[in-house]
């Protein structure tokens, strides 16, 4: 991992963290003590800093990846409602299988499902095959990154959709567990990964038919 200074007149990591905790501190207030605030930045910011090639976008990721987290976690404690189905789709790297089903599923859903997806092993980054046919479909990849799977975002949701990652996803009762045997786009041409993604754009498409039925 490269450390890259701030430019004059930017702020430090640690002070763009602690900007970050205030502004996830008014948004969560009456939800989250502020040491909890604080514990879910700064454990994100670290768990991104194992894999990313270099830092100095990591605030700002770390700040997307926080707001999920905490999000999931309201809503797994109750504090936050949600009123639409939550997926959540596991592989091993979230650089290639799971991305693709989220971007998929996000886009044929159109705001009847809300998607996330991880990675038991998260890659430095998105591979660039995975980026290109799914740029092809319309999907921009380009503002995701892989994240680390966590427990938050597994009690979030309702249905967990696992792809190659074994046993590295907790089971809860309630949730609806899957398993999609899909080939890991991983060093493969871009003709085999275009392949992977209609696999799993019709298995994306049978799911969403059993979650939401388009109205007639």
């Amino acid at each position: 991992m490269t450390t890259e200074k701030p430019l004059p007149g930017l702020l430090t990591p640690e002070a763009s963290l602690h900007r970050l905790a205030d502004d996830l501190a008014a948004r969560f207030a009456g939800v989250f003590a502020r040491e909890t605030i604080d514990r879910y930045v700064f454990e994100s910011y670290t768990a991104l800093g194992r894999t990313a090639k270099v830092t100095a976008h990591l605030p700002v990721l770390a700040g997307h990846f926080t707001t999920e987290r905490l999000t999931a976690l309201a809503q797994a404690k109750g504090a936050l409602s949600s009123d639409v189905c939550e997926v959540l789709f596991v592989c091993v790297q979230n650089a290639g299988r799971s991305q693709m089903a989220a971007g998929l599923l996000q886009l044929h859903g159109a705001g009847r499902v809300h998607v996330r997806s991880a990675g038991s092993q998260p890659a430095p980054a998105i591979d660039d095959a995975v980026a290109q046919v799914m740029a092809e479909v319309g999907i921009d990849l380009a503002v995701e990154f892989p994240k680390p799977l966590t427990d938050d975002v597994v009690r979030a949701a309702d249905v967990v959709v696992t792809m190659g990652c074994g046993d590295a996803c907790p089971v809860y009762p309630g949730k609806r567990y899957l398993d999609w045997q899909v080939r890991d786009p991983a060093g493969l041409s871009v003709g085999e990964v275009r392949a992977i993604r209609d696999d799993i754009d019709t298995r994306v498409r049978a799911l969403l038919a059993e979650l939401q039925p388009t109205p007639a």
